[in-house]
């Protein structure tokens, strides 16, 4: 008889072990993938120097919760005189509304009556030199003089008519319109910088945690800069990639048995199947995926007590699901 070597029997017991084992369901589906989750870039509206700022990388923070402050010196002295330029503004258009005054009135009534005295009388001294010199005893310059002072008087008269007429008028619609428009701009101009100083207290725009610091507390910032990224964890998924031939098998909306490395385990449901088709990621590949042709699936999560992380890696197991009714 030939020996049977010592290694080989020593190999056997599991070898054993190995056939007998469980072996994996075919209709289940196992794949794996990285968790993401909603990054929100939270920014600058205003510009200006970052005056508070204590937020740390993975500090939990509430939607709406001021996360920092900038420097708002400048635009509550740009405010104050946006507000006096509307006071002045609306001053303007009450003025024009309101019309003259009745001592201006009464003044220009004044001036008229004394226009009318000043040419009745210079044309009764006209009247009498025209006599004189009708009757042989006057000269022409005189007479041409005194023509000359009835005209200015008459001239005078009508000027302090037009004045009179006019502020009994009022203002002319179109200057009315012009000042409402000068007011309704500086109203506006005011709300713009109201706004501004609303915007120097900088919130959160969702519930999450810090995930990246990107500036510190006394820089000098520019409209639109981002401060940190706030990550929602509770709006978590797993991104995995399906291979054609298990594309038939699985549907939107089904559940998912999603497990992490150290073996915990989460209820997963299919929200997304790509509609084309694209090359396995290199950091999913395996030996004999290389080549193949997958399509992006999202898994979302139940994560309430924010076991899934970004960048997490997981595994997810579906069950074939029934035929499309």
């Amino acid at each position: 008889m030939r020996k049977v070597p010592l290694a080989l029997i020593a190999a056997l017991p599991v070898l054993s072990i190995l056939a007998c084992g469980p072996k994996r369901d075919p209709a289940l589906i196992v794949v794996s993938g990285h968790v993401e989750a909603t990054d929100v870039r939270v920014a600058t509206k205003v510009a200006g120097r970052l005056q508070k700022f204590s937020l740390e990388e993975g500090d939990r923070v509430t939607a709406g919760q001021e996360l920092a402050r900038i420097d708002d010196v400048d635009v509550r002295l740009a405010l104050e005189a946006a507000r006096a330029e509307r006071g002045q503004a609306d001053a303007d258009l009450r003025l024009r509304l309101a019309g003259a005054r009745p001592e201006e009135i009464a003044e220009a009534e004044a001036h008229v009556a004394q226009a009318e005295a000043d040419l009745a009388g210079a044309q009764r001294e006209l009247d009498r030199m025209q006599a004189l010199l009708d009757s042989g005893s006057g000269t022409t310059k005189a007479r041409d003089d005194l023509k000359t002072r009835r005209d200015v008087a008459a001239a005078a008269l009508q000027a302090a008519r037009e004045r009179l007429s006019r502020l009994r008028a009022g203002s002319r619609r179109e200057e009315i319109d012009s000042a409402r428009a000068r007011l309704a701009a500086a109203e506006a101009r005011v709300a713009q910088l109201e706004q501004q100083l609303k915007d120097t207290a900088i919130t959160s725009p969702i519930a999450g945690v810090v995930t990246e610091k990107l500036v510190e507390r006394g820089e000098l910032l520019a409209t639109g800069a981002a401060l940190v990224v706030v990550t929602d964890l509770q709006d978590a998924w797993l991104t995995v990639y399906l291979g054609e031939p298990d594309l038939a098998r699985v549907r939107l909306g089904q559940e998912v048995e999603v497990v992490t490395d150290d073996g915990q385990k989460r209820k997963g449901t299919i929200s997304f199947i790509s509609s084309e088709a694209e090359f396995t990621p290199k950091n999913v590949q395996t030996r004999d995926e290389r080549v193949k042709l997958v399509f992006k699936t999202k898994v979302r999560l139940e994560n309430p007590d924010g076991l899934f992380k970004p960048g997490m890696p997981a595994e997810a197991r579906l069950g074939a699901a029934g035929p499309a009714r």
